[in-house]
């Protein structure tokens, strides 16, 4: 693969690396009162975007087929937001005595509290071989769970930032994600058939918006001469970042591949991927609004901004190694579901 080619496909993570360097070298840009006026461009209209961009493009229509795999989805549904949770609250329990910075820390709780993402599992376990139409049902039903979910988690978890009442950032949070999602959706029923014969850059679309709101978040930052983000703790986060998916996807694996499991290897692969990641698209916005009115709210981000292209890095890794697992075992159960030929006298 070419250079031109490579950073064409890893666009939006060069995007990220940009978007903080030109906020770190003029913040003044897109602070709260700015030019951008960032509290009404961003907090209503991009995040508005985003969701109904997120309605337009999910194709819940075809999720019918996988809707029966119960089990499946209860599994992935409570690992990722019932165990993941509850397993780095546990973790951070220790790592509360080290010196890393504090808002890290808080920022991977706020990790294990998002949804997974729309996208990146479905692609992967597509690219194995895997059960498609159930990374696509958990993706989706796990985006449209975590509308409710997520903001519960981040409140019971971390509290609310003391600016904003509770009632505040429900009545937000239904005003700018759950309407324009079911919007979205409404609109994609009269639409859906040019959606299908056009198919416009829905992915594409709500990055370029996710990168706005990355970059007014890190002006706020950067024009805060309070804050201070230590080397030795970055590195740390990056490497516990790895440590925690390599874990859980292993986890996961042992879990789903059990005598009494009755998941299927495809089944193995939609679970590892879509249990272990977690969405950018849908968190971010989501802190925006939760964490309206913290001066740490970047420090806080820096986590999901690492777990993101961390998932997609490590998973595309592990694609072939998966994939030759799933086929092994595929062809191992199709020998020893073949009956056996009668013993000649």
């Amino acid at each position: 693969m070419g250079l031109l080619e490579r950073l064409r496909k890893e666009w939006f993570i060069l995007g990220i690396v940009l978007v903080i360097a030109v906020a770190r070298l003029e913040p003044a840009v897109g602070v709260k009162g700015g030019p951008l006026k960032p509290e009404i461009t961003i907090t209503y209209i991009a995040v508005s975007a985003i969701f109904f961009n997120s309605g337009l493009s999910l194709k819940t229509e075809e999720l019918t087929s996988a809707l029966m795999h119960v089990k499946l989805h209860l599994f992935v549904q409570i690992f990722t937001l019932v165990f993941f949770p509850t397993a780095i609250w546990l973790f951070l329990q220790l790592l509360s005595i080290t010196p890393i910075n504090e808002w890290l820390l808080k920022g991977l709780q706020t990790v294990g509290c998002m949804p997974p993402p729309v996208s990146s599992a479905v692609i992967l376990t597509k690219a194995v071989g895997g059960n498609e139409a159930a990374a696509i049902f958990n993706s989706a039903f796990g985006s449209f769970l975590g509308i409710v979910i997520t903001p519960l988690l981040l409140l019971l978890f971390l509290g609310s930032s003391s600016s904003v009442p509770f009632t505040s950032i429900f009545s937000q949070l239904f005003m700018t994600v759950v309407v324009p999602l079911i919007i979205g959706q409404i609109v994609r029923r009269y639409i859906k058939d040019w959606l299908e014969r056009k198919k416009p850059p829905f992915g594409a679309i709500s990055s370029c918006v996710l990168l706005m709101i990355i970059y007014t978040t890190f002006c706020d930052t950067f024009a805060n001469p309070n804050i201070d983000l230590d080397k030795f703790s970055l590195i740390i986060i990056v490497f516990i970042i790895f440590s925690v998916q390599m874990s859980f996807m292993f986890l996961t694996f042992l879990f789903s591949t059990r005598n009494n499991s009755s998941f299927t290897p495809a089944d193995t692969v939609a679970i590892i991927f879509c249990s272990t990641h977690k969405s950018l698209t849908l968190g971010i916005p989501m802190l925006k609004i939760v964490f309206e009115g913290y001066e740490h709210l970047s420090l806080i981000s820096v986590p999901l901004l690492i777990y993101h292209p961390a998932q997609i890095l490590l998973g595309s890794l592990l694609v072939p190694t998966i994939k030759s697992w799933m086929v092994s075992r595929q062809k191992a159960l199709k020998l020893t579901r073949q009956p056996k030929a009668p013993v000649k006298v």
